[in-house]
């Protein structure tokens, strides 16, 4: 009997992984395919149900239908070995969430990290995810500026 194929996601609550959520679900329905969130470094299993409900809640407005969801929380270690075994084979994708940008003089080794050690390891696809652009801010704003006419 054939393996069901699998659309794994790291999840973790950054902006990036929520776009790699939103983008991971209509891919695991298109493919027929089980959705896994893997929650790396959870306190505990509560912890991560918690997370994961905010996670879907924000990125597709709530748990799925029509697609299995299969998390899989993993309590300790980094995170780029566990997505890295949580593929089986190259029918299937993974995805990870990227802030798009690096900023000087700001840490971003552990999603580097975990980006290179998937797309090194992994045994299937490996897609970035970058998140998306900050919504410009709907309070008061300036009118635009019109330049003077000559007279």
């Amino acid at each position: 009997m054939a393996r069901e194929p699998l659309v794994v996601v790291g999840v973790d609550g950054s902006p990036g992984s929520l776009a790699a959520l939103r983008r991971a679900v209509p891919e695991a329905a298109a493919r027929g395919a089980v959705l896994v969130p893997l929650l790396a470094g959870c306190p505990s299993d509560a912890a991560a149900r918690r997370l994961l409900d905010a996670a879907l809640r924000h990125a597709v407005g709530g748990w799925p239908g029509g697609v299995v969801v299969r998390p899989v929380v993993v309590a300790a270690g980094p995170a780029g070995p566990a997505l890295v075994a949580a593929v089986g084979g190259p029918e299937d994708l993974l995805l990870l969430g990227s802030d798009g940008h690096r900023r000087p003089g700001l840490p971003h080794l552990r999603g580097a990290r975990t980006e290179h050690h998937c797309r090194a390891h992994a045994r299937c696809p490996v897609l970035c995810v970058p998140a998306d652009p900050p919504v410009p801010h709907s309070g008061p704003q300036a009118a635009p500026h019109t330049p003077a006419r000559a007279a």
